[in-house]
Protein backbone atom coordinates (compact mmCIF):
# COMPACT_ATOMS: atom_id res chain seq x y z
CA UNK A 1 0.00 0.00 0.00
CA UNK A 2 3.07 2.02 0.46
CA UNK A 3 3.87 2.67 -2.85
CA UNK A 4 -0.20 1.41 -4.26
CA UNK A 5 -0.82 4.16 -1.62
CA UNK A 6 0.86 6.64 -2.70
CA UNK A 7 0.44 5.92 -6.80
CA UNK A 8 -2.87 6.13 -5.76
CA UNK A 9 -2.70 9.24 -4.03
CA UNK A 10 -0.63 11.12 -6.86
CA UNK A 11 -3.09 9.77 -9.37
CA UNK A 12 -6.34 11.11 -7.61
CA UNK A 13 -4.05 14.63 -7.36
CA UNK A 14 -2.75 14.52 -10.67
CA UNK A 15 -6.14 13.65 -11.64
CA UNK A 16 -7.64 16.66 -9.97
CA UNK A 17 -5.02 18.93 -11.38
CA UNK A 18 -6.33 17.33 -14.59
CA UNK A 19 -9.74 17.99 -14.38
CA UNK A 20 -8.79 21.94 -12.77
CA UNK A 21 -6.93 22.44 -16.12
CA UNK A 22 -9.45 21.02 -18.30
CA UNK A 23 -11.99 23.20 -16.38
CA UNK A 24 -9.87 26.29 -16.88
CA UNK A 25 -9.47 25.09 -20.57
CA UNK A 26 -12.92 24.86 -21.30
CA UNK A 27 -13.59 28.46 -19.48
CA UNK A 28 -10.72 30.25 -21.90
CA UNK A 29 -12.29 28.15 -24.41
CA UNK A 30 -15.52 29.43 -23.95
CA UNK A 31 -14.90 32.52 -23.03
CA UNK A 32 -12.28 33.13 -25.58
CA UNK A 33 -13.60 33.71 -29.03
CA UNK A 34 -16.82 36.09 -27.78
CA UNK A 35 -15.04 37.75 -24.81
CA UNK A 36 -12.04 38.38 -26.07
CA UNK A 37 -13.57 40.30 -28.94
CA UNK A 38 -15.65 41.86 -26.36
CA UNK A 39 -12.26 42.88 -24.39
CA UNK A 40 -11.12 44.24 -27.34
CA UNK A 41 -14.32 45.80 -28.64
CA UNK A 42 -14.21 47.11 -24.99
CA UNK A 43 -10.78 48.49 -25.45
CA UNK A 44 -11.33 50.00 -28.71
CA UNK A 45 -14.61 51.72 -27.74
CA UNK A 46 -12.29 52.84 -24.70
CA UNK A 47 -9.51 54.03 -27.19
CA UNK A 48 -12.06 55.97 -29.35
CA UNK A 49 -13.84 57.14 -26.45
CA UNK A 50 -10.36 59.14 -24.79
CA UNK A 51 -9.77 60.06 -28.65
CA UNK A 52 -13.22 61.51 -28.69
CA UNK A 53 -12.48 63.01 -25.16
CA UNK A 54 -9.07 64.50 -26.79
CA UNK A 55 -10.82 65.58 -29.92
CA UNK A 56 -13.20 67.89 -28.09
CA UNK A 57 -10.20 68.88 -25.61
CA UNK A 58 -8.29 70.07 -28.85
CA UNK A 59 -11.22 71.70 -30.35
CA UNK A 60 -11.68 73.53 -26.89
CA UNK A 61 -8.63 74.73 -26.44
CA UNK A 62 -8.60 76.12 -30.05
CA UNK A 63 -11.63 77.80 -29.23
CA UNK A 64 -9.78 79.15 -25.87
CA UNK A 65 -6.83 80.36 -28.10
CA UNK A 66 -9.31 81.68 -30.30
CA UNK A 67 -11.00 83.65 -27.63
CA UNK A 68 -7.38 84.71 -26.19
CA UNK A 69 -6.47 86.12 -30.08
CA UNK A 70 -9.92 88.21 -29.75
CA UNK A 71 -9.49 89.53 -26.14
CA UNK A 72 -5.65 90.68 -26.82
CA UNK A 73 -7.07 92.26 -30.37
CA UNK A 74 -9.83 93.71 -27.79
CA UNK A 75 -6.88 95.29 -25.76
CA UNK A 76 -4.62 96.12 -28.34
CA UNK A 77 -7.87 98.08 -30.21
CA UNK A 78 -8.23 99.84 -26.89
CA UNK A 79 -4.86 101.11 -26.46
CA UNK A 80 -4.76 102.17 -29.76
CA UNK A 81 -7.86 104.09 -29.22
CA UNK A 82 -6.80 105.54 -25.65
CA UNK A 83 -3.49 106.50 -27.59
CA UNK A 84 -5.63 108.50 -30.55
CA UNK A 85 -7.36 109.86 -28.17
CA UNK A 86 -4.22 111.20 -26.00
CA UNK A 87 -2.78 112.06 -29.32
CA UNK A 88 -5.83 113.84 -30.39
CA UNK A 89 -6.04 115.30 -26.66
CA UNK A 90 -2.37 116.58 -27.04
CA UNK A 91 -2.91 118.24 -30.45
CA UNK A 92 -6.18 120.38 -29.15
CA UNK A 93 -4.14 121.61 -26.49
CA UNK A 94 -1.19 122.59 -29.08
CA UNK A 95 -3.83 124.26 -30.79
CA UNK A 96 -5.28 126.07 -28.21
CA UNK A 97 -2.20 127.04 -26.70
CA UNK A 98 -0.92 128.20 -30.70
CA UNK A 99 -4.07 129.94 -31.07
CA UNK A 100 -3.37 131.69 -28.12
CA UNK A 101 -0.03 132.75 -28.69
CA UNK A 102 -0.93 134.11 -32.03
CA UNK A 103 -3.45 136.31 -30.69
CA UNK A 104 -1.17 137.60 -28.04
CA UNK A 105 1.65 138.35 -31.15
CA UNK A 106 -1.01 139.87 -33.46
CA UNK A 107 -2.14 142.20 -29.92
CA UNK A 108 1.70 142.98 -29.07
CA UNK A 109 2.20 143.50 -33.02
CA UNK A 110 -1.26 145.76 -33.67
CA UNK A 111 -0.26 147.85 -30.42
CA UNK A 112 3.43 148.40 -31.52
CA UNK A 113 1.94 149.19 -34.66
CA UNK A 114 -0.16 151.68 -32.98
CA UNK A 115 2.84 153.24 -30.73
CA UNK A 116 4.65 153.21 -34.14
CA UNK A 117 2.04 154.99 -35.93
CA UNK A 118 1.67 157.29 -33.29
CA UNK A 119 5.20 158.36 -33.08
CA UNK A 120 5.53 158.69 -36.71
CA UNK A 121 2.39 161.09 -36.63
CA UNK A 122 4.42 162.98 -33.88
CA UNK A 123 7.79 162.79 -35.37
CA UNK A 124 5.76 163.99 -38.98
CA UNK A 125 3.98 167.00 -36.48
CA UNK A 126 7.24 168.23 -35.57
CA UNK A 127 8.72 168.27 -38.69
CA UNK A 128 6.03 169.70 -40.51
CA UNK A 129 6.16 172.40 -37.36
CA UNK A 130 9.84 172.85 -37.89
CA UNK A 131 9.30 173.44 -41.80
CA UNK A 132 6.57 175.95 -41.23
CA UNK A 133 9.18 177.66 -38.88
CA UNK A 134 12.19 177.46 -41.11
CA UNK A 135 9.40 178.38 -44.56
CA UNK A 136 8.06 181.38 -42.53
CA UNK A 137 11.64 182.95 -41.13
CA UNK A 138 12.96 182.29 -45.13
CA UNK A 139 9.80 183.91 -46.08
CA UNK A 140 10.78 186.79 -43.74
CA UNK A 141 14.18 187.20 -44.17
CA UNK A 142 13.27 186.85 -47.82
CA UNK A 143 10.31 190.06 -47.27
CA UNK A 144 13.46 192.25 -45.60
CA UNK A 145 15.46 191.54 -48.28
CA UNK A 146 13.64 192.46 -50.92
CA UNK A 147 12.27 195.23 -48.82
CA UNK A 148 16.10 196.39 -48.29
CA UNK A 149 17.03 196.06 -51.78
CA UNK A 150 14.03 197.59 -53.34
CA UNK A 151 14.46 200.83 -50.51
CA UNK A 152 17.79 200.97 -52.37
CA UNK A 153 17.37 200.74 -55.28
CA UNK A 154 14.87 203.62 -55.17
CA UNK A 155 17.78 205.74 -53.41
CA UNK A 156 20.08 204.67 -55.96
CA UNK A 157 17.27 205.42 -58.49
CA UNK A 158 16.49 209.01 -56.39
CA UNK A 159 20.13 209.80 -56.33
CA UNK A 160 20.91 209.25 -60.04
CA UNK A 161 17.97 211.03 -61.27
CA UNK A 162 17.28 213.95 -58.61
CA UNK A 163 13.80 212.67 -58.49
CA UNK A 164 12.07 212.12 -55.13
CA UNK A 165 11.45 208.50 -54.52
CA UNK A 166 8.10 206.73 -54.94
CA UNK A 167 6.77 205.98 -51.72
CA UNK A 168 5.98 202.08 -51.99
CA UNK A 169 2.48 200.39 -51.18
CA UNK A 170 4.05 197.50 -49.99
Amino acid sequence: MNSSGRVKKTSSETEEQAVEIVAEGQEVAEESPVNVLEKAGASLTEVLAQAERAYAAYMEAQKEVARAYKANERKVEKTYKDAEKGAHSVYEEALEQALIARAEAEQKTEMAYREAKEQAKKAYEEKVRQALKVHQETIGQAWEVRESTVEQAWKIFSRETGQPGISQSR
